[in-house]
């Protein structure tokens, strides 16, 4: 489908806090401050919202009476970090791994990113990265549009430390700017996630993998949001687990949020809004909230 510029997403979009639901949040919490580095910035809504300054980065929601999720469900595959310079992303890959080595599960050169990957105590996986500039980035002209080069070539984490870890950065683990930089979804298919998630919100597709993988973005952006099968070929709708509660999507304005209410209701896809933000689900049951922010 080809959308018209009234029927996208914002430029300036942004991710938010990402909500979790947790078993154990004592737990949880430690791992995020002890190994992240990241700090309580509010106890609110029957949780902790944790972040780096006043930007919160994860809502851990108690949820104890739930069970975790299987590995092939859809839901979470990743909250992704992103981090301003080497320097930050190096002492904090090094924090979460001297907290928990074997939480430690990959790291790679995607050529617009730096990224190392983890896994919180329940299960959760989690994105720590650093953009390459943007004018590095190189793009092929598609069928569809265009889409960006990407690719998981070998990264090093000891000789990414060698050339980026200072005792300045570690010393300043909890300042240093940090915010969710994309959110990456188990999904059970990909054609419909390029339905809902191109076609009726009004993300752009930025790259796809012969079916298995979906990148869309806002503005330009390599991803803003990923969809893949890897784990979840097939899966139906969620069931209430532990796991992914709620994704953020921050707009501008509140014309954003009701734009994208009027392609909801014409989708036939049931929402609420409040008229500074606007909630509702995938076809997958994962749940995502626009906001004015």
């Amino acid at each position: 489908m080809d959308l018209q510029v009234k029927d996208r997403l914002p430029a300036d979009l942004a991710m938010g806090t990402v909500m979790l639901k947790v078993g154990d949040l004592a737990k949880v919490s430690a791992y995020y401050c002890g190994a992240l580095g990241l700090e309580i910035v509010a106890e609110a809504d029957g949780g902790q919202y944790l972040g780096r300054g006043s930007v919160p980065v994860v809502h851990l929601a108690p949820a104890p009476g739930l069970q975790v999720p299987s590995r092939g469900e859809a839901g979470l595959f990743h909250t992704a970090i992103l981090f301003e310079t080497q320097a930050d992303l190096a002492a904090t890959v090094a924090s979460a791994a001297r907290y928990d080595p074997s939480a430690f599960v990959g790291s790679a050169d995607h050529l617009v990113s730096e990224a190392f990957y983890f896994t919180d105590p329940e299960g959760n996986g989690i994105e720590l990265y650093y953009d390459k500039p943007r004018e590095t980035w190189d793009w092929d002209r598609t069928e569809t549009g265009r889409e960006v080069r990407m690719a998981s070539l070998p990264l090093s984490p000891q000789a990414y430390f060698r050339n980026h870890l200072t005792e300045a950065a570690l010393d300043g683990l909890s300042a240093a700017d940090a915010a969710v930089g994309h959110v990456h979804l188990q999904v059970g298919d990909t054609e419909t996630a390029a339905a809902f998630y191109v076609d009726t919100l009004g993300f752009e597709r930025t790259a796809g993998f012969h079916g298995q993988a979906l990148f869309v973005s806002a503005g330009g952006y390599h991803h803003h949001m990923a969809m893949n099968v890897w784990n979840s070929r097939g899966a139906g709708p969620r069931r209430d687990t532990l796991g992914l509660g709620e994704v953020l999507i921050s707009v501008p304005t509140a014309d954003d949020v009701a734009g994208l209410a009027d392609r909801l209701r014409v989708a036939g896809i049931s929402s609420h809004s409040t008229g500074a933000e606007l909630r509702f689900e995938d076809p997958w049951r994962n749940r995502l909230r626009v906001a004015v922010g």
